[in-house]
C-alpha cells in the first residue's frame, strides 16, 4: 500500500529538506551561497613591469655645473618660476632647436605678473559666488544698524538748551545703538 502525501505535507518536507541540505558546506558552494576566496598558494605571480628609459635625461658633460650644486635659493626660485638659474631660455642642456622652439611658442614673451592676474580673475567669480550664497543664507535684507536719534532725550534736550538760552545744536545729540540679533533671536520675538 502506498501511502500518498498531501500538498502542504509535501511541500514542507521539501523546504525541510532544502534547509537541511543548505548547511551542508558543499551545498552551499553548489547553490552559490558562499563566498569564494582565491587561494593565495595558487596565485601566479608576474614579472614587475619595466619602466621605459627617462629620455629627458641627459649625461653629465665634463667641466659643466651641476644642477644638484646649486643654492637652495636658486633651486627655490627655478622651481617656482620654471625658469632655470643659469638663464637660458630652455636651460642649461638645451639646444639651439629646443630654444628656437620656445621663441616660437612665445615662452620669452611671458607675462610676469600672471599670478596677479589669474587672482584678479579669480576672485571675480568667487565674488559672484559668496554673493549668490549669501542670498541663499540671508535671504533677509540686512538690518541697518546705523545710529538713530532718540526722540525723547532729543526733545528734553533742546528744551533744557531753550530754557537756559543756549543755542539749540549745543550738546551731544543723544542716539538709540541697536544691537545685531542673534540668528534664533528673531523666530522667538
Amino acid at each position: 500500500m502506498t501511502a500518498r502525501l498531501s500538498a502542504p505535507v509535501a511541500l514542507c518536507l521539501g523546504l525541510l529538506a532544502a534547509s537541511l541540505l543548505g548547511g551542508c558546506g558543499d551545498t552551499r558552494k553548489a547553490l552559490g551561497f558562499e563566498k569564494s576566496t582565491p587561494d593565495e598558494f595558487k596565485v601566479i605571480s608576474r614579472a614587475p613591469l619595466s619602466l621605459p628609459p627617462d629620455y629627458a635625461l641627459r649625461p653629465p658633460q665634463p667641466g659643466a655645473v651641476r644642477p644638484q650644486e646649486q643654492g637652495i635659493p636658486q633651486r627655490a626660485m627655478a622651481a617656482l618660476t620654471g625658469v632655470p638659474v643659469t638663464g637660458e631660455r630652455g636651460g642649461p642642456d638645451a639646444s639651439v632647436g629646443e630654444n628656437a622652439l620656445l621663441v616660437k611658442v612665445g615662452a620669452d614673451r611671458v607675462n610676469p605678473n600672471i599670478r596677479e592676474v589669474i587672482d584678479r580673475e579669480s576672485s571675480v567669480l568667487a565674488n559672484a559666488d559668496a554673493t549668490l550664497l549669501d542670498r541663499l543664507m540671508f535671504w533677509r535684507k540686512p538690518d541697518d544698524l546705523s545710529p538713530v536719534v532718540d526722540p525723547n532725550r532729543e526733545t528734553q534736550r533742546m528744551r533744557e538748551n531753550a530754557a537756559l538760552g543756549r543755542p539749540l545744536n549745543e550738546g551731544d545729540t543723544p542716539t538709540i545703538r541697536r544691537r545685531r540679533k542673534a540668528p534664533l533671536e528673531a523666530l522667538l520675538n
